[in-house]
């Protein structure tokens, strides 16, 4: 079992910006779109909101996460991402652990259905499928989840 150090960074951080290209590379080649119109940098330097980084032991980034507020105690994680083994797990588990305690109740995503991996990564780790909100409601290839915190 590897050990990875998650911290808060600023999404503009050069191994972070690396991270969220191959993360945009790997969804197109996926799903056939690149996810980066749904981030905006500047919603995870708000209030309430969280981007982190996962390092290996060499301390290089080989994995990030995020969150935004959304309104009515509820968070939507984005832009999940891990180069190795494990990493996804870990920097979930640190999301969740801190909407936690920013206070939130639950937090909400969404994937694409094509992208089965991702899929059953987050029914795997309780989160349970919920009608599409926002700007994927109505939108077929769209699939959002939501895991109450306790």
């Amino acid at each position: 079992m590897h050990e990875f150090h998650i911290g808060a960074a600023d999404p503009a951080l050069p191994e972070a910006v690396v991270l969220l290209d191959e993360l945009s590379e790997r969804l197109a080649a996926i799903t056939g779109s690149s996810g980066r119109s749904s981030f905006d940098p500047e919603d995870v330097r708000v209030p309430g909101a969280l981007f982190v980084l996962a390092r290996n032991e060499d301390g290089k980034a080989v994995g990030c996460g995020a969150f935004r507020p959304m309104g009515e105690g509820a968070a939507e994680v984005k832009r999940m991402y891990a180069q190795v083994s494990g990493v996804g797990l870990a920097v979930l588990a640190h999301l969740e652990a801190a909407a936690k305690e920013f206070g939130y109740l639950r937090l909400c995503l969404e994937t694409r259905l094509i992208n089965q991996r991702a899929v059953t990564f987050y029914e795997k780790h309780g989160y349970a499928r919920i009608p599409n909100f926002g700007k994927y409601a109505g939108r077929t290839e769209a699939v959002c989840f939501e895991k109450i915190l306790k």
